[in-house]
């Protein structure tokens, strides 16, 4: 009887915890949700699929595999690893996946640390007094980036594009902290000549 009862106590306490766990993310980093919604289950899948945050076969439904994808994505972003999408982690989930469409879009023909420095720039630019303060910003201010006008930021990022995503995100700035970067044989607007050029990476010029 006494062994029952531990294990009924056991359970009741595991469904107290696995209820909490999403209250527990957002009290520990509350966000309001901004960008392009990832508003379901099944965009959130193929997000992490994409990430290849998925080693199964990827079910109709959010079970223990995909439970799993979350987690570890949490833990290389630095969330709580609850493995459910709360607010802080959606919003991650959105971030990573607006710079992974302009990365793939204005990079996918650069070597993997072309893609990071491209990262880099919106990283830096969020940081910087001198443009706006959050990823949906910076990537959808007026012609701050040729993907976004022409439409290659609505293609697919590969994973490599992820890759350079997170790379950046953990510190990562081969640009040296630029801000602007270019392709000298498209640039429409000489204006940008004027900027001091920090570094080369592949086609393009990162400058300050």
């Amino acid at each position: 009887m006494n062994i029952l009862k531990q294990n009924i106590a056991g359970g009741a306490v595991m469904a107290v915890i696995f209820l909490c766990l999403p209250l527990m993310e957002a009290k520990a980093a509350p966000h309001q949700i901004a960008g392009p919604a990832v508003d379901d289950g099944e965009e959130i899948r193929e997000q992490l699929v994409r990430m290849g945050y998925y080693e199964e076969d990827v079910s109709g439904y959010f079970n223990f595999v995909t439970n799993n994808a979350v987690t570890r994505f949490q833990k290389d972003y630095g969330l709580p690893p609850t493995g459910f999408v709360g607010p802080s982690t959606k919003m991650k989930l959105e971030n990573v996946e607006m710079m992974a469409k302009i990365v793939h879009g204005e990079a996918r023909g650069e070597s993997f640390i072309g893609k990071v420095g491209v990262a880099a720039v919106v990283l830096n630019r969020i940081a910087s007094p001198d443009f706006p303060d959050s990823t949906e910003e910076v990537i959808f201010q007026r012609n701050a980036f040729t993907a976004v006008n022409d439409d290659q930021y609505l293609l697919i990022p590969d994973k490599s594009a992820y890759d350079a995503v997170r790379e950046a995100m953990d510190g990562v700035d081969p640009t040296k902290g630029a801000v602007f970067y270019y392709n000298p044989s498209g640039v429409s607007d000489e204006w940008i000549f004027s900027r001091t050029v920090l570094t080369q990476i592949g086609r393009h010029f990162f400058a300050e």
